[in-house]
């Protein structure tokens, strides 16, 4: 077991790469992306959209086309072992069994035609190899354990029949069906209504409390963050910016993408008619595309404290003590933006 920072790791990624073949050329998704999972901890990865947040989820669990992507660099450190030197064989052990996955749309993960009770007996089945009896057992554990009323009749119906937050509650049990050693959760609250939501942020945090699971969350709200998370990387661009606890994320921020992540967050009693109140401040620009990503600092387009070394030279990731890390030529000056 590797240890960091006086952490035991469960999970070290170490220079991820991963790219998309295209006409016009291999697309960087995530690049040179590192970071470490203590057990019992939970990361939240934060960005907008096409970050590469969900591609890093997606590599560690080898869920993306061989014939479209390379992923490269690594390696993947599972207790031990180098995920990205598995077969698709052993892959199959470890996906749902010892590192599972809860989908941003899980009607696209469920199986329309077949029984909530069905698939989730037979992801106990596939890897646990327990009898059919058993496996009953263990899902009307389950779907009593994500808090799912009238379980019996749930079990019987078909994803379309259930709500949006009921289905992100099967996706729970089925992803905690074997007891896994690492949860990665895309997008858990996506498109759900803010009682559902707290329901839902309630249930994986008492899950993990009882389970022991390490979680890595993977959102774009930082009010989520705040709620769930230990330690945050805030990825851009396919890089991570910054790398920081939560706490010190809200109160000493040092990077300016993160300082304008935090600044778009709308805060409680705020109003346009009150004085006192500084309106949402929006991040210019938006996030580049795969394929024209700018020299020096992706951020430099969009950065309001940029000079010409951002744009000439891409900033490394460097730590500021306590495991604090940051991505920044001018991190020393990011107070500026916060007066």
């Amino acid at each position: 077991m590797i240890k960091e920072q006086g952490r035991e790791n469960i999970l070290v990624v170490r220079n991820l790469v991963t790219s998309f073949r295209t006409p016009a050329g291999m697309a960087v998704a995530v690049d040179g992306l590192s970071f470490s999972l203590g057990r019992n901890e939970t990361i939240g990865i934060v960005g907008e959209s096409g970050s590469g947040k969900s591609v890093t989820a997606l590599s560690i669990m080898g869920l993306l086309p061989s014939q479209s992507t390379v992923v490269a660099g690594g390696p993947i450190i599972f207790e031990g072992h180098d995920l990205l030197q598995y077969s698709e064989r052993e892959m199959q052990h470890i996906r749902g069994n010892r590192i599972s996955m809860i989908f941003q749309e899980p009607m696209n993960s469920l199986n329309p035609v077949l029984t909530v009770g069905f698939q989730l007996r037979e992801t106990i089945m596939l890897h646990k190899k327990n009898s059919q009896k058993a496996c009953r057992r263990r899902a009307n554990e389950l779907i009593n354990l994500v808090r799912i009323p009238d379980a019996t009749e749930r079990m019987k119906q078909y994803p379309y029949q259930l709500s949006g937050g009921m289905r992100k509650r099967v996706m729970i049990a089925m992803a905690l069906s074997c007891s896994p050693e690492i949860l990665i959760a895309d997008e858990p609250t996506t498109a759900l209504d803010v009682t559902v939501q707290a329901q839902i942020l309630s249930l994986i945090a008492e899950l993990k409390q009882r389970t022991g699971t390490s979680v890595i969350f993977i959102t774009h709200d930082l009010g989520v963050v705040a709620e769930v998370a230990d330690r945050v990387i805030v990825m851009y661009a396919g890089k991570c910016f910054e790398e920081v606890s939560v706490d010190v994320l809200f109160t000493d921020p040092k990077h300016p993408y993160t300082i304008g992540l935090l600044t778009a967050v709308p805060r409680l009693g705020a109003s346009r008619r009150t004085t006192d109140q500084k309106r949402l401040v929006e991040i210019p620009g938006t996030v580049p595309g795969l394929m024209n990503k700018p020299r020096g600092c992706s951020f430099a387009p969009r950065c309001s404290l940029v000079v010409d070394h951002c744009r000439e030279k891409t900033p490394p990731l460097e730590p500021l003590g306590d495991g604090h890390k940051v991505a920044c030529w001018r991190h020393d000056k990011v107070g500026e933006l916060l007066q």
